[in-house]
């Protein structure tokens, strides 16, 4: 055994064996009912309690909105399967680990921390959705559309709280994040549909036309949002997990996959989640913005608040508090797991549960300003814009090394600790498409993909002038 495998073993047995810098062995892996879960749980989660009513927020119309995200979904559900899972399936390895083996330490430092970071803020979006239902009992005044600073004590207190107890549930491992989910995602999946269900008798809704009707032609977006059309709708619910797919996240996720086929459990997530629970909870603000409260909002000119606990619990009592707090878990709990193997890339010594409780204080502090999930469809659109070109460097190498003569995990052969080839992809695709977006208004969504696209031809061509052959 050659010493940089002995550290490897090494290094792995320190880290609690969740084989962060080593292939997933064969008696580890897990059949596709354990990704099921998973993602259904993750997915029909707290995110959808926000994204529904900031969907009606952004004006959409009924077709815009139904339409668009079938279609949306499905291409995500195909990135998972044919990318994702394909890719995982043949390395069994993490996300960071595999960019180390073509970028160099280095370089990867830097994309470890920022992808633990967003993905801790991501968390916190999560901890803040939970907050708004366990505030419910103590009369705490809810966060509005454009809070940004904690509002009071109350606040703080039970942010600290969930998200304590998520990083303890996340600490554990891959297996406790995946019973977690297993135990938790049917009971959300029931409350989304018993929303739905309750949210139409209160709006009246007894026929199809009355249910097209809610959204009709679309209106004008609510104040400080932007209006989205049919393709803002399709391109934002497919990179909505850009980050998890085509940037390759969930590499981390899949390594533990038998077959690649397991890949089509996101189908789970994203029809019972980013559609079903999107719509449900559409509906549940649909009957809020007929109140008074939010009609008085409305009238002076400011978008009424988007409160997922009250909302839910307005519609199914108990049931919607619990729902909110447990939709918030499930998809903090991956979100932590994934930011702590991030962490761990770079402090490779430290356990997984010390990194791991290390993402949950950042999740838990992020947390705390409602700033993260009232304003979560740009900033999902954001990190997933900046994540996802990395992704296309994994893609691009995996499937086109030998037809473009490139060393593949060229910085693990060539020893070197920072590869210009990925940097300079990188950084050429994200500045020229950032430039595009904000310079002529551009919705980020509707770059994500050409710049994923320009960071992996360039990435193959800059290796192609710039590998050495030993």
């Amino acid at each position: 055994m050659t010493q940089y495998h002995q550290e490897e073993d090494a290094i792995e047995q320190i880290a609690g064996g969740e084989f962060e810098r080593t292939p997933v062995p064969q008696s580890k892996l897990k059949s596709w009912k354990s990704f099921l879960g998973m993602y259904a749980g993750e997915h029909a989660a707290g995110t959808e309690f926000m994204i529904g009513p900031l969907f009606l927020t952004a004006g959409v119309s009924a077709f815009d909105l139904i339409v668009g995200l079938l279609l949306g979904n499905l291409l995500a559900v195909l990135s998972w399967r044919f990318l994702t899972a394909e890719i995982a399936v043949k390395n069994r390895l993490t996300l960071y680990f595999q960019l180390e083996k073509i970028c160099g330490k280095n370089l990867v430092t830097g994309y470890n921390l920022a992808n633990g970071v967003l993905f801790c803020f991501l968390a916190g979006s999560m901890i803040t959705v939970s907050a708004t239902a366990v505030g419910i009992p103590f009369d705490m005044p809810m966060p509005k559309l454009e809070d940004t600073l904690p509002n009071g004590a109350t606040w703080v207190i039970i942010v600290i709280a969930i998200g304590a107890v998520i990083s303890i549930i996340a600490a554990r491992g891959y297996d406790t994040v995946s019973k977690a989910a297993n135990w938790m995602s049917p009971i959300i999946v029931l409350a989304f549909v018993a929303c739905g269900i309750v949210a139409l008798k209160q709006l009246g809704v007894s026929s199809f036309s009355q249910f097209w009707d809610i959204w009709g032609e679309g209106r004008d977006p609510f104040p400080g949002q932007i209006k989205y059309t049919f393709w803002h709708v399709v391109i934002w619910s497919w990179f909505a997990n850009a980050a998890m797919h085509i940037g390759m996240s969930d590499l981390s996720v899949f390594r533990f996959a038998k077959k690649a086929s397991s890949g089509w459990t996101t189908a789970a997530g994203m029809y019972l989640g980013h559609y079903m629970a999107w719509i449900a909870a559409c509906l549940l603000y649909a009957v809020y913005l007929n109140s008074p409260e939010a009609q008085a909002f409305l009238s002076n000119g400011e978008a009424p608040p988007v409160a997922p606990g009250p909302l839910a619990y307005n519609a199914i009592g108990v049931l919607g508090i619990i729902a909110v707090v447990l939709a918030g878990w499930t998809t903090a709990n991956p979100t932590i797991y994934r930011a702590g193997l991030a962490f761990q890339a770079v402090l490779p010594k430290l356990s997984t549960a010390k990194v791991t409780i290390l993402a949950g204080t950042v999740a838990t502090i992020a947390g705390l300003f409602p700033a993260f999930a009232m304003k979560l469809l740009g900033f999902v659109a954001l990190y997933g814009f900046i994540l996802a070109p990395f992704g296309a460097v994994i893609v691009f190498e995996h499937f086109f090394h030998k037809k473009y003569g490139i060393i593949k995990n060229y910085a693990e052969y060539a020893n070197i600790k920072f590869n210009k080839s990925v940097l300079f992809a990188w950084a050429i695709s994200f500045g020229l498409f950032y430039f595009i977006s904000v310079q002529f208004d551009v919705f980020l969504s509707f770059v994500t993909l050409p710049a994923w696209l320009l960071c992996g031809l360039l990435f193959l061509v800059l290796s192609k002038r710039n590998q050495k052959v030993k």
